[in-house]
């Protein structure tokens, strides 16, 4: 319970145990005044009361063995999580002498569930020695030629049993325990592991959206530096065009964004922004083409539509960062986009473009796209590699396309 797992809780629960022990050990004592004993005691029944009787009244005797010891001895259960070592063993010595059986298992109990192994077994020897001694001592006690007592094998079974059951009742709550922790744990491992897939997908998210619209963004900033000679409409079209680069990346960020604040609606529905498609390659090659690049586009797929978006999503991403690093390394440069297939083999994309001039100007960049687009590849269950030739630099990636 709740409860329970505060301070306060804890104080009341140890409290209520200690009262119902007590009334445990005193019905106990009165079993035991009546000849029923539940475990080993090493000292005679009746020396406790002979003592007491010598140093009390009377009429005090009786009532302050069977009575004030055992309420007393329980109330050390309060303080059973605080000095649990402690309380049980004297409270397993006293069970010898005294009717606190009750208590003494209870702190069995508490030392099994909250200590360590070897801590236990030390307990539990403790425990068991008047039990392991209880016969040898009733022979002896019997004297040559009398007959052993069944009560005496009793007392030891039924000592034996109820060392067992606290140890073991106490011993099985602590392995409920360490397993609780354990899956909290993988839980908890769990859950970063998902935070970090996350993150990692809203990064390769944001470079993908981001990059491509900046260089485009670049290359018009660039073009009107250089051409100074620019007409006022010249000037007044690249600005145009600047404007709408940087409104769309802003755009681009907020859904990223927006993906991550609000994935999912009230009733559960979806609510990420459209993503690019396979059929939005005409539209990405168009945007290239507006800032003087020469793009050629060779789409050869059989049944477009039959594509699932995870993967036409993919080969959009491809595409786009390719572009973008064409743009960023090699500009004024023309560049081929390839991409063929058909259900059941798959789909190839191939984009060439290339190399740039020695004295060419970049623009610089952070490398981590190609390796973000292998991750998006692997993620589908594809591959992509690209590289160098003499002439050129070509991106090639295989995709799955189940028939």
């Amino acid at each position: 319970m709740e409860w329970g797992r505060t301070a306060r809780g804890r104080r009341l629960l140890d409290t209520a145990v200690a009262a119902g022990t007590a009334a445990l050990c005193v019905t106990v004592g009165f079993a035991q005044s009546a000849g029923l004993s539940l475990y080993p005691r090493l000292v005679v029944s009746a020396a406790p009361t002979q003592w007491l009787e010598s140093a009390l009244p009377l009429a005090l005797a009786g009532p302050v063995h069977y009575g004030a010891v055992p309420v007393a001895g329980a109330a050390l259960l309060m303080w059973r999580r605080r000095w649990p070592v402690a309380i049980c063993a004297f409270l397993v010595v006293a069970a010898t002498a005294t009717p606190l059986v009750p208590a003494a298992l209870v702190a069995l109990f508490t030392v099994a569930s909250l200590r360590p192994a070897r801590t236990t077994a030390a307990v539990t020897a403790l425990a068991l020695l008047p039990v392991v001694l209880h016969v040898p001592l009733g022979i002896l006690g019997a004297g040559p030629g009398a007959s052993f007592s069944a009560s005496v094998l009793a007392t030891t079974v039924t000592g034996g049993v109820l060392v067992g059951a606290a140890v073991g009742w106490g011993l099985f709550l602590r392995g409920l325990h360490e397993r609780g922790e354990q899956l909290r744990a993988r839980d908890a491992w769990r859950a970063e592991q998902i935070r970090q897939r996350e993150r990692e997908a809203l990064a390769r998210e944001m470079h993908d959206v981001l990059a491509h619209r900046l260089s485009l963004l670049s290359v018009h900033a660039g073009a009107l530096e250089v051409n100074r000679s620019a007409s006022p409409a010249q000037v007044g079209q690249a600005a145009g065009v600047i404007r709408s680069s940087a409104h769309q990346a802003l755009e681009d960020l907020q859904q990223v964004l927006g993906v991550l604040r609000t994935p999912l609606q009230a009733d559960g529905a979806d609510t990420e922004p459209p993503q690019p498609a396979l059929g939005d390659l005409p539209r990405l090659v168009d945007e290239s083409r507006r800032t003087g690049m020469r793009v050629d586009l060779h789409q050869e797929v059989t049944e477009p539509a039959s594509v699932s978006a995870t993967t036409g999503r993919t080969v959009y991403r491809i595409v786009q960062e390719a572009l973008t690093n064409a743009h960023k390394h090699a500009p004024g440069q023309s560049v081929r986009v390839r991409v063929r297939g058909t259900p059941g083999a798959g789909l190839d994309v191939e984009i060439v473009n290339g190399l740039p001039e020695a004295d060419a100007p970049g623009l610089p960049g952070g490398g981590s796209g190609l390796s973000g687009l292998r991750e998006r590849a692997a993620l589908v269950g594809g591959s992509l590699s690209h590289g160098r030739t003499e002439r050129t630099h070509e991106v090639r990636a295989h995709l799955p396309w189940p028939a």
